[in-house]
């Protein structure tokens, strides 16, 4: 029998998360496989939850990034939602992203929506990556559907929902830490996707104790 607290539940330090009762040996087979699950996936979402708390006052999206641990996305993403975040791209296929890698090979934003544009089905959006102001521009030209500010800081992407105004959804990335969410939250963007979600999310201290 198994009897645990629903996902998502505020917990204190020495309180009850799991109650199991299975036969012995089945039981010490898989503490240590499921402890490590529960341990990384708690961390993640209870950091998520920490963002989340930041930007509380703004009507902002918290989400991950596909940067998540080989093997382990779908479980790694469900925490993030636990934690009250929201899931960017699971894969490749969920949406375009253009970046300065593919920039670089096309020769401009242009040339790399255009590209990708005559190959999608239309029900596919196409992001792009912007270092700079000039870049956020040709990307209104091109009327893509998401605009990444990219490692920009929050008076910069202030400056760029402005001149976006409306016409494409903004996303902030790019080192963003629990000390500059909530100054890039003000800046008017409508997503934050932070990679540390999944990547560098300290996990909790649980363990199993014996109950007779």
């Amino acid at each position: 029998a198994i009897s645990p607290l629903p996902d998502g539940t505020p917990a204190d330090r020495n309180m009850v998360l799991l109650t199991v009762s299975v036969p012995v040996v089945d039981l010490l087979k898989a503490e240590r496989v499921a402890l490590n699950l529960l341990q990384r996936l708690s961390g993640i979402a209870t950091l998520t939850a920490s963002f989340v708390a930041k930007v509380k006052d703004y009507p902002v999206r918290i989400t991950d990034t596909r940067k998540t641990t080989p093997g382990l996305r779908i479980l790694e993403k469900y925490a993030v939602r636990v934690g009250g975040g929201a899931n960017h791209r699971f894969n490749l296929a969920d949406g375009v992203l253009i970046k300065d890698n593919h920039i670089a090979a096309c020769g401009s934003i242009k040339n790399a929506v255009t590209r990708v544009r005559g190959q999608i089905p239309h029900t596919i959006r196409i992001e792009v990556e912007t270092d700079t102001l000039q870049q956020v521009e040709e990307c209104l030209e091109c009327g893509v559907d998401i605009i990444m500010l990219d490692n920009m800081s929050p008076e910069t992407m202030a400056e760029a929902v402005r001149t976006i105004g409306g016409r494409a959804l903004v996303e902030a990335s790019g080192g963003v830490s629990l000390a500059t969410v909530k100054a890039i939250a003000g800046s008017g963007v409508d997503i934050i996707s932070i990679g540390a979600l999944t990547h560098s999310a300290p996990s909790c201290d649980i363990g199993m104790d014996w109950s007779f």
